[in-house]
C-alpha cells in the first residue's frame, strides 16, 4: 500500500525540516516544492508559515502560490496550515495593515494583554477541540497540550469554522479552524510531540 502523498510549500521563508520530518513520522511520503507547477500529484497540501505576513504574502505573489492556495481551498482538497499558514489565510492582519489571502472572512489580530503577560505568546498550552472532527480524534480534552509561537491570533467572521480555542492571559482566542478538508492551526504540531504528532497522523489517516 503507496504512502498518502504530502506536498509542503516552499516559498522561500523558513527551515521545513521539523515540519517535513514530522509529516514523514506518521507515514506520509512527503515533498516539497519551490514552484505551483510541481503540485499537480498531491493529495494534499501542507503550508508551513514563520515570520512576519507581510513577507509572506510578498513571497506567495512572487512565487504564484497565492493563486494556488485559493484554488485548491475552493475546490475543498485537502489541506493543511500551520502558524502563518493559518493567519494568511484571512482577509486583513493588523501586522503591516494588509491583505492575507481573503479565503476566510476575519482578521488578524495583535495580542493587547496585562503587562505581566509576554507577548509573543511563547511555550505550551491547552487547546479545546469543538466541534470534535476525525482529526483529533484520541485527544483528551483535559490535558492537550501544543506548542504555541505567536504575537497575532485570528478572529473569524464565520463561528462554523472554528475548530479549536485556547487562553492565555485571560483572554480566550481561537487557534484552529475547518471547513471540509482545510484544517489549520495557530499552534506548531510539529513541536508538540506526541499529540502534535498524533493530529498530523490522523490527517494523513483521512487522506
Amino acid at each position: 500500500m503507496s504512502k498518502p502523498k504530502l506536498t509542503v510549500i516552499d516559498y522561500g521563508m523558513g527551515n521545513l525540516r521539523s515540519v517535513v520530518k514530522a509529516w514523514e513520522h506518521v507515514g506520509a511520503n512527503v515533498r516539497v516544492v519551490e514552484r505551483p507547477e510541481d503540485i499537480s500529484p498531491a493529495e494534499a497540501i501542507v503550508f508551513p508559515g514563520q515570520g512576519a505576513i507581510m513577507d509572506a504574502m510578498k513571497q506567495l505573489k512572487k512565487t504564484r502560490f497565492d493563486n494556488v492556495i485559493r484554488e485548491w481551498i475552493a475546490a475543498d482538497k485537502p489541506f493543511f496550515g500551520i502558524c502563518l499558514g493559518m493567519q494568511v489565510l484571512f482577509s486583513h492582519s493588523e501586522e503591516g495593515d494588509i491583505p492575507g489571502l481573503g479565503i476566510f472572512d476575519g482578521k488578524v489580530e495583535r495580542f493587547r494583554l496585562p503587562k505581566e503577560f509576554k507577548v509573543p505568546h511563547m511555550g505550551w498550552n491547552h487547546v479545546s477541540f469543538s466541534p470534535r472532527t476525525p482529526i483529533d480524534a484520541g485527544l483528551e480534552q483535559v490535558d492537550d497540550q501544543f506548542y504555541f509561537v505567536h504575537s497575532y491570533y485570528c478572529v473569524p467572521e464565520d463561528d462554523s469554522i472554528v475548530w479549536g480555542k485556547s487562553v492565555y492571559g485571560g483572554k480566550e482566542f481561537v487557534c484552529a479552524i475547518n471547513k471540509g478538508k482545510v484544517y489549520a492551526t495557530q499552534f506548531h504540531p510539529e513541536k508538540s510531540q506526541e499529540k502534535g504528532l498524533l493530529l498530523y497522523k490522523n490527517f494523513v489517516d483521512s487522506l
